[in-house]
């Protein structure tokens, strides 16, 4: 069976350009079990076949492989020290800043950072890209529409204001869609945007091996600009962050150090 797995990982790599082989592989060798399993097929032979054949399942497949579990102002906070902090450092004789939420699911993070920009930075410029490996959670992203759960750590008057309910569903202003630009990408293959001042990425590394966390964190810190900062998850703490050119700026908060 182990060799079945090892043969699926490299056709789909060949084939998408998804290299499974730097995920964890007891995570991720469990998970796509459990679907292959569910779908009724006995070998990831005959399960990579059907994913060649037929879309839904492949759509389910990547759905399955990326991490799709967001709200907005995920460990409130941290986005309180982003608001009070970071934010007031960067845009400190800065006409624009140039942000990037990398692997941003169905859209709760990048929303999130520009309603805070909104609501609180108005004389901010910013442009954020908002980047996922999954063209299906980038297409929900886009519509902009979430579940009340989606929306509990959002204090109520920042809710009233930004989001149009109806039924048990919140519809996302169109003000805070204008400066966001939804984009595919692959953190352990595409080239990575450059002079960010500003990126995001929680609660996703986690998934990752640690030669391939070693990868995505070197890519990281050369992406970021000058003074640049890496804002990660609460699981995901970067314990010797020198070694990638960074510096401990608060919990969770990692800046460029400048040569």
């Amino acid at each position: 069976m182990t060799d079945d797995y090892q043969s699926f990982i490299e056709k789909v790599y060949t084939s998408l350009q998804i290299d499974l082989s730097q995920y964890k592989e007891a995570q991720m060798k469990r998970r796509l079990t459990s679907l292959r399993e569910k779908r009724g097929f006995q070998d990831f032979g005959t399960y990579f076949n059907a994913l060649n054949k037929d879309q839904e399942l492949l759509n389910e497949f990547v759905d399955r492989i990326t991490i799709n579990v967001s709200e907005f102002y995920r460990n409130p906070k941290r986005w309180e020290v982003l608001k009070d902090t970071i934010i007031p450092l960067l845009n400190n004789n800065k006409q624009e800043l140039s942000i990037w939420s990398a692997a941003c699911s169905t859209g709760e993070e990048p929303y999130s950072i520009a309603l805070m920009l909104k609501e609180y930075f108005p004389n901010c410029k910013a442009k954020i890209l908002a980047t996922d490996i999954d063209e299906k959670v980038l297409e929900k992203a886009r519509i902009g529409v979430y579940q009340e759960q989606a929306l509990k750590e959002l204090p109520l008057e920042l809710k009233t204001k930004y989001f149009k309910q109806a039924g048990d569903q919140f519809q996302v202003d169109s003000s805070l869609r204008y400066n966001i630009t939804f984009k595919k990408h692959n953190l352990l293959e595409d080239k990575y945007p450059q002079n960010v001042d500003l990126i995001i990425c929680r609660n996703v590394l986690i998934y990752f091996t640690d030669s391939a966390k070693d990868n995505i964190y070197h890519n990281f810190a050369s992406a970021l600009a000058p003074n640049g900062v890496l804002f990660v998850g609460s699981t995901e703490q970067i314990f010797s962050p020198t070694k990638y050119g960074l510096q401990l700026l608060d919990t969770f908060f990692y800046q460029k150090i400048n040569d």
